[in-house]
């Protein structure tokens, strides 16, 4: 295998993970300080695929942070290709939970008049959850990418 740029083992992996991990906890700690986010059901599912994009990305980036302390770079194929299924899967959760809750978002608090004076930190709240989630969503789809690429170039 290749080694390229956000590859497992590499410091732009590492960061790649790091980035992951950090976009979709703060999506969930800007969800979660909100008073009735668990009213829709669209933030729920947000919570629960940040969550699992949490403990996906820590994990690997635990993984790239122990091949770069021992200089070794991960190209076996069948970790590979565990890594590439789960970033799709991930990565397709990610987008499938940020979306709904966009889209929930606009029409509620844009189309409805939800956002009053009074919660107007909320929708705030809301809207920063979701573009953290996309932003999550846009680096494991790098990442997914890239994984892809170094098991096909096997």
């Amino acid at each position: 295998m290749k080694n390229f740029a956000g590859t497992p083992g590499t410091v732009t992996g590492l960061f790649l993970r790091l980035f992951q991990c950090l976009f979709a906890a703060g999506s969930i700690a800007s969800m979660a300080t909100t008073k009735s986010f668990f009213n829709f059901t669209a933030f729920s599912y947000l919570i629960a695929s940040m969550g699992l994009q949490v403990i996906w990305s820590f994990g690997l980036a635990f993984l790239d942070a122990c091949a770069l302390a021992k200089k070794k770079v991960i190209h076996n194929p069948v970790l590979v290709s565990l890594f590439v299924v789960g970033d799709w899967v991930t990565a397709t959760l990610s987008l499938a939970a940020a979306s709904s809750s966009a889209g929930i978002t606009v029409l509620y608090f844009n189309d409805l008049g939800g956002c009053s004076v009074s919660i107007g930190e909320e929708c705030q709240k809301y809207q920063l959850a979701v573009a953290l989630a996309f932003m999550s969503w846009i680096t494991i789809g790098i990442s997914s990418l890239i994984m892809f690429w170094t098991l096909a170039a096997d």
